[in-house]
Protein backbone atom coordinates (compact mmCIF):
# COMPACT_ATOMS: atom_id res chain seq x y z
CA UNK A 1 0.00 0.00 0.00
CA UNK A 2 1.32 3.52 -1.08
CA UNK A 3 1.77 6.20 1.42
CA UNK A 4 -0.51 8.23 0.06
CA UNK A 5 -3.08 5.43 0.69
CA UNK A 6 -2.07 5.53 3.90
CA UNK A 7 -1.96 9.07 4.80
CA UNK A 8 -5.59 10.02 2.84
CA UNK A 9 -7.49 6.12 3.23
CA UNK A 10 -10.01 7.99 5.75
CA UNK A 11 -11.26 9.35 2.51
CA UNK A 12 -11.55 6.27 0.62
CA UNK A 13 -12.60 3.92 3.30
CA UNK A 14 -15.61 5.69 3.31
CA UNK A 15 -16.76 4.32 6.32
CA UNK A 16 -15.92 5.18 10.08
CA UNK A 17 -16.00 2.19 12.34
CA UNK A 18 -17.33 3.00 15.60
CA UNK A 19 -16.40 -0.14 18.37
CA UNK A 20 -16.45 1.19 21.95
CA UNK A 21 -16.63 4.50 21.43
CA UNK A 22 -12.88 4.20 19.42
CA UNK A 23 -12.46 4.76 15.41
CA UNK A 24 -10.20 2.18 14.11
CA UNK A 25 -7.97 3.08 11.10
CA UNK A 26 -9.45 0.87 7.66
CA UNK A 27 -6.12 -0.99 7.34
CA UNK A 28 -2.65 -0.81 7.52
CA UNK A 29 0.09 -2.26 5.23
CA UNK A 30 4.16 -2.21 4.37
CA UNK A 31 6.38 0.45 3.21
CA UNK A 32 8.97 1.15 0.78
CA UNK A 33 11.06 0.74 3.88
CA UNK A 34 11.45 -2.14 6.17
CA UNK A 35 8.61 -1.64 9.24
CA UNK A 36 5.03 -1.83 9.56
CA UNK A 37 2.41 1.21 9.19
CA UNK A 38 -1.31 2.56 9.79
CA UNK A 39 -2.25 5.53 8.96
CA UNK A 40 -4.88 8.10 8.16
CA UNK A 41 -8.35 7.68 11.21
CA UNK A 42 -10.65 10.38 10.97
CA UNK A 43 -12.23 10.93 14.19
CA UNK A 44 -15.70 12.71 14.32
CA UNK A 45 -15.99 16.41 12.63
CA UNK A 46 -13.14 17.91 10.78
CA UNK A 47 -10.63 18.10 14.16
CA UNK A 48 -10.48 14.18 14.03
CA UNK A 49 -8.49 14.18 10.83
CA UNK A 50 -5.34 11.83 10.91
CA UNK A 51 -6.13 11.08 14.76
CA UNK A 52 -3.92 7.64 14.40
CA UNK A 53 -0.44 8.17 11.87
CA UNK A 54 1.92 5.53 12.97
CA UNK A 55 5.04 4.47 10.85
CA UNK A 56 8.19 2.70 11.63
CA UNK A 57 11.13 1.13 9.71
CA UNK A 58 14.78 1.74 8.46
CA UNK A 59 15.81 4.23 6.55
CA UNK A 60 18.98 4.57 4.21
CA UNK A 61 20.92 7.68 4.77
CA UNK A 62 23.90 9.02 2.45
CA UNK A 63 25.59 12.01 3.25
CA UNK A 64 28.76 13.66 3.89
CA UNK A 65 29.74 14.34 7.60
CA UNK A 66 32.03 17.34 8.16
CA UNK A 67 34.05 18.29 11.63
CA UNK A 68 34.96 21.91 11.33
CA UNK A 69 38.57 22.16 10.33
CA UNK A 70 38.49 18.89 9.30
CA UNK A 71 37.86 16.93 5.97
CA UNK A 72 34.66 15.41 4.33
CA UNK A 73 33.60 11.93 5.04
CA UNK A 74 31.16 10.07 3.38
CA UNK A 75 28.52 8.24 5.84
CA UNK A 76 26.21 5.06 4.80
CA UNK A 77 23.63 4.79 7.99
CA UNK A 78 20.41 2.84 8.06
CA UNK A 79 18.66 4.16 10.83
CA UNK A 80 15.69 3.36 12.38
CA UNK A 81 12.78 5.59 12.40
CA UNK A 82 9.61 5.97 14.26
CA UNK A 83 6.56 8.33 14.81
CA UNK A 84 3.52 8.40 15.93
CA UNK A 85 0.43 10.78 16.03
CA UNK A 86 -2.42 10.31 18.36
CA UNK A 87 -5.28 12.46 19.96
CA UNK A 88 -7.84 12.66 22.68
CA UNK A 89 -10.70 14.98 23.45
CA UNK A 90 -8.07 17.94 23.14
CA UNK A 91 -4.85 17.78 21.95
CA UNK A 92 -2.70 15.99 18.82
CA UNK A 93 0.11 13.87 20.20
CA UNK A 94 3.25 13.13 18.67
CA UNK A 95 5.83 11.15 19.72
CA UNK A 96 8.78 10.10 17.33
CA UNK A 97 12.33 9.49 17.23
CA UNK A 98 12.92 12.19 14.64
CA UNK A 99 14.71 10.65 12.14
CA UNK A 100 13.45 10.94 8.34
CA UNK A 101 11.68 8.16 6.99
CA UNK A 102 12.79 9.30 3.10
CA UNK A 103 16.28 9.82 1.30
CA UNK A 104 18.33 11.64 2.50
CA UNK A 105 21.16 12.59 0.14
CA UNK A 106 23.27 15.73 -0.56
CA UNK A 107 24.01 16.90 2.44
CA UNK A 108 27.18 18.12 4.23
CA UNK A 109 26.73 18.02 7.96
CA UNK A 110 28.86 18.92 10.73
CA UNK A 111 27.07 15.85 12.96
CA UNK A 112 26.07 12.69 11.80
CA UNK A 113 22.25 11.90 11.72
CA UNK A 114 20.78 10.56 15.36
CA UNK A 115 17.63 9.71 16.59
CA UNK A 116 16.36 11.81 19.21
CA UNK A 117 13.62 11.86 21.58
CA UNK A 118 10.87 13.96 20.23
CA UNK A 119 7.25 14.78 21.42
CA UNK A 120 4.56 17.65 21.51
CA UNK A 121 1.19 18.11 21.58
CA UNK A 122 -1.07 20.85 19.76
CA UNK A 123 -4.80 21.72 20.27
CA UNK A 124 -7.10 19.42 18.15
CA UNK A 125 -9.46 22.38 17.78
CA UNK A 126 -7.53 25.09 16.76
CA UNK A 127 -8.97 29.28 16.23
CA UNK A 128 -7.51 31.34 13.73
CA UNK A 129 -6.83 34.92 15.06
CA UNK A 130 -6.45 38.28 13.18
CA UNK A 131 -3.36 38.70 15.09
CA UNK A 132 -0.01 36.25 14.60
CA UNK A 133 2.59 35.02 17.06
CA UNK A 134 6.03 34.53 15.83
CA UNK A 135 7.72 31.48 16.91
CA UNK A 136 11.07 29.75 15.79
CA UNK A 137 9.75 25.74 15.74
CA UNK A 138 6.69 26.94 13.51
CA UNK A 139 5.25 22.65 13.49
CA UNK A 140 6.27 19.48 12.70
CA UNK A 141 6.10 17.37 9.48
CA UNK A 142 4.11 14.31 10.06
CA UNK A 143 7.62 11.86 10.10
CA UNK A 144 8.32 13.67 13.33
CA UNK A 145 11.47 15.71 11.70
CA UNK A 146 10.63 19.52 12.85
CA UNK A 147 10.45 22.61 11.10
CA UNK A 148 12.82 24.97 12.01
CA UNK A 149 13.09 27.65 9.05
CA UNK A 150 15.27 30.26 11.02
CA UNK A 151 19.17 29.82 11.78
CA UNK A 152 21.22 31.02 14.96
CA UNK A 153 24.02 31.76 12.26
CA UNK A 154 24.62 35.65 12.48
CA UNK A 155 27.20 38.70 10.84
CA UNK A 156 28.15 41.52 12.33
CA UNK A 157 27.57 44.90 11.14
CA UNK A 158 31.39 45.11 9.36
CA UNK A 159 31.62 41.66 8.11
CA UNK A 160 33.34 41.73 5.12
CA UNK A 161 32.88 37.79 3.71
CA UNK A 162 31.32 34.72 5.42
CA UNK A 163 34.77 33.78 7.14
CA UNK A 164 35.32 37.22 8.52
CA UNK A 165 32.56 38.40 10.46
CA UNK A 166 29.83 35.63 10.20
CA UNK A 167 29.17 32.70 12.75
CA UNK A 168 26.76 30.03 11.74
CA UNK A 169 26.81 28.83 15.04
CA UNK A 170 25.59 32.55 16.38
CA UNK A 171 28.27 34.54 17.89
CA UNK A 172 27.42 38.29 18.24
CA UNK A 173 26.36 39.63 15.27
CA UNK A 174 22.96 41.17 14.90
CA UNK A 175 21.89 40.15 11.35
CA UNK A 176 20.56 36.78 11.29
CA UNK A 177 21.68 34.83 8.89
CA UNK A 178 18.88 32.59 6.03
CA UNK A 179 19.85 29.30 5.50
CA UNK A 180 18.44 29.18 2.14
CA UNK A 181 18.17 31.58 -0.91
CA UNK A 182 15.25 32.61 -2.67
CA UNK A 183 15.34 32.18 -6.15
CA UNK A 184 15.40 36.20 -6.73
CA UNK A 185 18.84 36.47 -4.53
CA UNK A 186 21.63 35.70 -6.62
CA UNK A 187 24.31 34.52 -6.00
CA UNK A 188 24.09 33.29 -2.53
CA UNK A 189 27.14 33.02 -0.14
CA UNK A 190 25.99 31.36 2.92
CA UNK A 191 26.31 27.29 2.99
CA UNK A 192 24.45 25.32 5.67
CA UNK A 193 25.03 21.79 4.42
CA UNK A 194 21.81 21.42 3.95
CA UNK A 195 20.60 18.74 1.58
CA UNK A 196 17.91 18.31 -1.17
CA UNK A 197 15.45 17.98 1.24
CA UNK A 198 16.56 21.91 2.25
CA UNK A 199 17.60 19.90 5.79
CA UNK A 200 20.92 19.75 7.78
CA UNK A 201 21.83 18.49 11.02
CA UNK A 202 21.63 20.67 14.25
CA UNK A 203 25.02 19.80 17.02
CA UNK A 204 23.22 17.58 18.72
CA UNK A 205 22.06 15.29 15.92
CA UNK A 206 18.84 16.44 15.06
CA UNK A 207 17.64 16.40 11.78
CA UNK A 208 15.39 19.12 11.37
CA UNK A 209 13.98 20.70 7.67
CA UNK A 210 14.48 24.59 6.47
CA UNK A 211 12.03 24.81 3.83
CA UNK A 212 10.36 22.26 0.80
CA UNK A 213 10.74 18.88 2.64
CA UNK A 214 11.26 17.30 -1.29
CA UNK A 215 11.50 13.90 -0.62
CA UNK A 216 8.75 13.19 2.31
CA UNK A 217 6.01 14.97 -0.21
CA UNK A 218 5.77 12.06 -2.85
CA UNK A 219 6.46 9.28 0.27
CA UNK A 220 3.20 11.06 1.77
CA UNK A 221 1.20 11.23 -1.64
CA UNK A 222 2.19 9.70 -4.52
CA UNK A 223 0.19 12.01 -6.83
CA UNK A 224 1.68 15.05 -5.15
CA UNK A 225 2.62 16.59 -8.72
CA UNK A 226 -1.09 16.82 -9.35
CA UNK A 227 -2.64 17.19 -5.47
CA UNK A 228 -2.50 18.74 -2.48
CA UNK A 229 -0.13 17.28 0.10
CA UNK A 230 -0.72 17.52 4.17
CA UNK A 231 2.91 17.29 5.35
CA UNK A 232 2.98 18.16 8.67
CA UNK A 233 1.16 19.80 11.63
CA UNK A 234 1.89 23.65 12.83
CA UNK A 235 2.31 25.04 16.29
CA UNK A 236 -1.36 26.69 16.95
CA UNK A 237 -3.11 22.96 15.36
CA UNK A 238 -3.28 24.20 12.06
CA UNK A 239 -2.14 22.14 8.70
CA UNK A 240 0.77 22.46 6.90
CA UNK A 241 0.61 21.40 3.33
CA UNK A 242 3.08 21.36 0.66
CA UNK A 243 3.46 24.10 -2.18
CA UNK A 244 0.33 23.50 -4.22
CA UNK A 245 -3.28 24.59 -3.24
CA UNK A 246 -6.38 25.42 -5.00
CA UNK A 247 -6.09 28.08 -7.60
CA UNK A 248 -9.50 29.49 -5.82
CA UNK A 249 -8.99 28.28 -2.41
CA UNK A 250 -13.00 27.34 -1.38
CA UNK A 251 -13.13 25.58 -4.90
CA UNK A 252 -11.88 21.73 -4.60
CA UNK A 253 -12.99 21.76 -8.47
CA UNK A 254 -10.39 24.41 -9.34
CA UNK A 255 -6.76 23.81 -10.69
CA UNK A 256 -3.92 23.04 -8.83
CA UNK A 257 -1.13 26.09 -8.41
CA UNK A 258 1.94 26.53 -6.55
CA UNK A 259 1.51 28.77 -3.95
CA UNK A 260 3.68 31.76 -3.46
CA UNK A 261 4.60 33.79 0.19
CA UNK A 262 3.77 37.69 0.02
CA UNK A 263 7.53 38.35 1.26
CA UNK A 264 9.87 40.99 -1.04
CA UNK A 265 13.06 41.65 -0.09
CA UNK A 266 13.34 45.69 1.08
CA UNK A 267 14.17 48.23 -1.44
CA UNK A 268 16.83 49.81 0.98
CA UNK A 269 19.09 48.07 3.48
CA UNK A 270 18.42 48.33 6.72
CA UNK A 271 21.05 50.99 8.79
CA UNK A 272 24.32 49.20 9.31
CA UNK A 273 24.10 46.61 7.37
CA UNK A 274 26.72 44.36 5.85
CA UNK A 275 27.41 45.59 2.52
CA UNK A 276 25.18 44.89 -0.47
CA UNK A 277 28.20 44.06 -2.42
CA UNK A 278 29.02 41.22 -0.53
CA UNK A 279 25.89 39.79 0.14
CA UNK A 280 22.76 40.78 -1.94
CA UNK A 281 19.47 41.94 -0.41
CA UNK A 282 17.79 38.31 1.59
CA UNK A 283 20.37 37.14 2.73
CA UNK A 284 19.53 38.30 6.48
CA UNK A 285 16.22 37.99 8.14
CA UNK A 286 16.18 41.61 8.35
CA UNK A 287 16.14 42.09 4.47
CA UNK A 288 12.20 41.12 4.24
CA UNK A 289 9.44 42.71 4.51
CA UNK A 290 6.03 41.24 3.88
CA UNK A 291 3.29 42.72 1.66
CA UNK A 292 -0.25 41.71 1.34
CA UNK A 293 -1.44 40.26 -1.48
CA UNK A 294 1.68 40.61 -3.46
CA UNK A 295 1.59 36.71 -3.27
CA UNK A 296 -1.34 33.90 -2.89
CA UNK A 297 -0.65 34.08 1.49
CA UNK A 298 -0.36 36.05 4.18
CA UNK A 299 2.30 37.09 6.52
CA UNK A 300 2.48 33.56 7.93
CA UNK A 301 2.59 31.92 4.68
CA UNK A 302 -1.48 30.65 5.29
CA UNK A 303 -4.88 31.01 4.43
CA UNK A 304 -8.55 30.17 4.90
CA UNK A 305 -10.18 27.31 2.51
CA UNK A 306 -10.37 23.87 1.52
CA UNK A 307 -8.74 21.26 1.64
CA UNK A 308 -9.17 17.64 0.94
CA UNK A 309 -8.84 16.74 4.82
CA UNK A 310 -10.89 19.64 5.36
CA UNK A 311 -13.89 19.93 2.65
CA UNK A 312 -15.53 23.03 4.71
CA UNK A 313 -12.76 24.99 5.09
CA UNK A 314 -9.56 25.97 7.68
CA UNK A 315 -7.27 27.80 7.79
CA UNK A 316 -4.06 26.51 6.80
CA UNK A 317 -0.14 26.77 6.14
CA UNK A 318 1.81 26.38 2.86
CA UNK A 319 5.90 25.49 2.66
CA UNK A 320 6.73 28.01 -0.53
CA UNK A 321 9.41 28.09 -2.49
CA UNK A 322 9.78 31.55 -1.78
CA UNK A 323 10.48 33.47 1.20
CA UNK A 324 9.47 32.61 3.53
CA UNK A 325 9.88 29.29 2.89
CA UNK A 326 8.32 27.53 6.53
CA UNK A 327 6.29 30.06 8.00
CA UNK A 328 7.74 32.22 11.22
CA UNK A 329 4.51 32.87 12.79
CA UNK A 330 1.46 31.27 13.49
CA UNK A 331 -2.56 32.64 13.57
CA UNK A 332 -3.59 30.25 16.80
CA UNK A 333 -1.91 30.12 19.78
CA UNK A 334 1.24 28.44 19.63
CA UNK A 335 2.01 25.25 21.92
CA UNK A 336 4.53 25.83 24.72
CA UNK A 337 7.29 24.02 22.60
CA UNK A 338 7.44 26.81 19.59
CA UNK A 339 9.67 29.04 20.71
CA UNK A 340 12.35 26.64 22.11
CA UNK A 341 15.57 25.57 21.07
CA UNK A 342 17.21 22.50 22.00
Amino acid sequence: MTDQFRTQHFVQCGLWLLISSSLLACGGGGDSTTGTTSEGTMASGTAGVLCSVLNSGTQALSYNNTVPGGLATQVNDNLAFNYSWTCNNTLRNLVGNGVPNHVVTGGNFATKVSAQPVSGSVTINPVAMASSTAVKLPGFALNSVKMDPGTAGTCTNTASSVMSGCNYAGGTGAWRMEAMGDPAVSPWKFDFGTDENNAHVQPNGQYHYHGMPTHLIPKLNAASATSMTLVGWAADGFPIYANLGYATANSASSSLKEMKGSFRTKTSPDSDRPSTSLFAMGHFQQDWEYEADLGDLDECNGRTGVTPEFPNGIYHYFITKTYPFIQRCVKGTPAAWANARP
